[in-house]
């Protein structure tokens, strides 16, 4: 599994590509398809999906400065976009802070897969 870590080819982008399909079909579903869930359930969500985007670019090849600053402006923006008409929810500065601390958590465990690497 090293091994897949080493190259920033194909697998990697493609693996990026899926996560931030996967960010966009969840954070912009229409509200009425977003399930009842225990509170703080859509934070770990939020989390997870920001984390994966931000581990994902890395093996991709993407910059720690570069990620880690164009992931939190998508952060802010996805919310922005999330409190208009178009899509019809609700922006959440908790659902930016827990975006924020995805990426810090995606880089940190991008951080260990290549010190493990080594």
């Amino acid at each position: 599994m090293r091994e897949w870590f080493a190259e920033h080819g194909a697998l990697a982008r493609g693996a990026f590509a899926v996560s931030v399909l996967v960010a966009l079909a969840v954070l912009f579903a229409p509200q009425g398809d977003v399930p009842a869930t225990p509170f703080g359930v859509d934070k770990v969500v939020h989390a997870a999906l920001f984390a994966a985007q931000a581990f994902t670019a890395r093996w991709a090849g993407v910059g720690r400065g570069v990620a880690a600053g164009l992931m939190v402006l998508w952060a802010a923006v996805s919310e922005a976009l999330q409190g208009t008409d178009l899509v019809g929810r609700d922006a959440s500065l908790g659902d930016w802070l827990a975006d924020v601390v995805g990426v810090l958590v995606g880089l940190l465990l991008w951080r260990a897969a290549t010190a493990v690497r080594r």
